[in-house]
């Protein structure tokens, strides 16, 4: 029950605050400043799933550019440099997004570095992943599998994964 009183909390802090504060919070969980836009404008929100829904609504609506400035938000999958220095605001939760990468070896650092490489000179993006409960294995994987996909088709996909991503700080975010 607490729970459920300390998400009504933290929803009319967000509904009711400053609009500079509700976006720098909303931003924190995607990075496209129309998804935010078009989020604060929904306000107020009346539950939890009704911020998710309205989250994955806006995200679907938005245009292929929309999607790829979200993906600047994100750090590389293992890139901790990165991920301390400029992307501070969020940094506490990728890393424990990304903390399947603390258990890779050397050969799986060094594949993961090598293959976001490909992975970016051939879209143009960061590989982006919902990278919670993930090993860095199977983060590997998913970057082997999906690095011969077409433009278009990788672009959904990077999509739908931002989305998972969007949904979990959401929730960070109300907890």
């Amino acid at each position: 029950m607490s729970g459920d009183a300390n998400i009504s909390e933290k929803l009319n802090v967000l509904n009711s605050a400053d609009l500079s504060v509700s976006r720098q919070e909303l931003t924190k969980c995607c990075g496209s400043s129309s998804w935010v836009n078009r989020m604060l404008e929904a306000r107020p929100f009346q539950s939890a799933q009704s911020i998710i829904e309205c989250a994955d609504d806006i995200w679907f609506k938005l245009a292929p550019a929309d999607w790829l400035e979200a993906f600047t938000h994100h750090p590389k999958i293992g890139d901790k440099a990165s991920l301390e220095a400029k992307f501070a605001t969020t940094a506490h939760w990728a890393e424990n997004e990304q903390k399947g990468v603390n258990n890779a070896d050397e050969t799986q650092l060094e594949d993961l570095a090598q293959l976001n490489d490909q992975y970016f000179e051939k879209f143009g993006y960061i590989f982006i992943v919902c990278a919670t409960g993930k090993t860095a294995g199977e983060m590997l994987s998913l970057l082997k599998e999906r690095l011969p996909n077409l433009p278009s088709e990788e672009l959904k996909i990077a999509a739908k994964e931002q989305s998972k991503i969007t949904k979990i700080r959401l929730e960070k975010l109300l907890s």
